[in-house]
């Protein structure tokens, strides 16, 4: 598998990645001995970047990790993040105070059985703080030892070259694929001019861009799809009959559209990572084999062809779902 510098100090890993929110039963039940499976799997198919947070379960992802560590050591790259909270009426805030945030990391470390993280991120910035506030207590976070590096999710490129200026920021998540190309409007670029990781989370679209989509009922139950412009039910039946031609292609390729998916991701730039989650080993390898097949000129022509930019039916968040993202063109 291709293997690329994790932010501009940092080490070499490669480019595929895993987004833990899935062992915190976010998209279905997860037990602790299919958690387990999964984290066997990734190690033994050398995928060595974890990605988590502390409200992915409220905790149940980083704890399953952790047993898993306490078990059969680290040979993991453990990225988590943290800001988001609940005020005393239980709304969803983002508090980026400097003794919030070790608070949280500290609670972090002990659930998944580390001394450091290698890269700790601010989930969201607060819009009352400002970019040099937040910049200067991941300054702090990474003095202290208990954070290797430090990250930024869904930032405006504005917010991480201001960042930067003050501490190195090994990397920014952001939703990207083939459905969801914002980042193209200036925090790829960003992100490659400074070095900066940009790992790219459900780049499978959250099971669109696979053989399997969600059907209309999986998604009136799911937390995140049933309020979700992309899953009503007329979106949902259009945007997968939409795709039936680029799965066709896929197929001819010899890949599932999930492996095409996150092959076309990482054929997006030199600092791109993609951090794809799935409670299945099967899916797993899917986007393994997609992870290992370079597209050429032509391929990636046919995909525009098939997929162009702005393709998809419905905006990636709902209002309330856009709340502590940024917003940037």
């Amino acid at each position: 598998m291709r293997t690329r510098k994790f932010g501009p100090n940092g080490p070499d890993l490669p480019a595929l990645g895993y987004g833990a929110m899935s062992l915190g039963n976010a998209w279905g039940d997860v037990d602790d001995s299919g958690a387990d499976a999964m984290l066997s799997a990734l190690a033994d198919r050398g995928i060595r970047h974890l990605d988590t947070a502390n409200v992915y379960g409220q905790g149940l992802s980083e704890s399953r990790i952790g047993a898993w560590i306490a078990r059969n050591g680290n040979p993991f790259h453990i990225a988590t993040k943290a800001t988001i909270s609940r005020d005393s009426e239980g709304n969803r805030t983002f508090n980026n105070a400097p003794e919030h945030l070790m608070s949280e990391l500290e609670g972090s470390l002990k659930r998944l059985n580390v001394e450091a993280v290698d890269v700790f991120y601010a989930h969201r910035r607060n819009p009352g703080t400002p970019v040099e506030e937040l910049a200067e207590t991941l300054q702090g976070i990474v003095r202290s030892g208990k954070a290797k590096a430090v990250g930024l999710s869904e930032v405006a490129p504005t917010t991480l070259l201001t960042a930067a200026e003050i501490q190195p920021i090994a990397a920014v998540q952001s939703e990207y694929s083939l459905q969801t190309r914002a980042p193209d409007l200036g925090l790829r670029q960003a992100c490659e001019r400074l070095g900066t990781a940009l790992v790219a989370f459900s780049p499978v679209g959250r099971g669109l861009l696979t053989d399997t989509p969600p059907t209309p009922e999986f998604a009136a139950a799911n937390f995140f799809m049933k309020d979700n412009p992309r899953f009503q039910p007329e979106a949902l039946a259009r945007n997968i009959a939409y795709l039936a031609p680029l799965r066709s292609y896929a197929a001819d390729l010899g890949l599932s559209l999930a492996g095409l998916a996150v092959a076309w991701t990482l054929e997006q730039g030199p600092t791109m990572f993609s951090i794809p989650g799935t409670r299945s080993i099967a899916h797993l390898d899917q986007m393994i084999e997609g992870a290992r097949r370079g597209l050429t000129a032509d391929e990636l022509d046919e995909i525009e062809r098939l997929a162009p930019v702005g393709w998809c039916l419905g905006d990636r968040y709902s209002y309330q779902q856009w709340w502590g993202a940024e917003r940037y063109s």
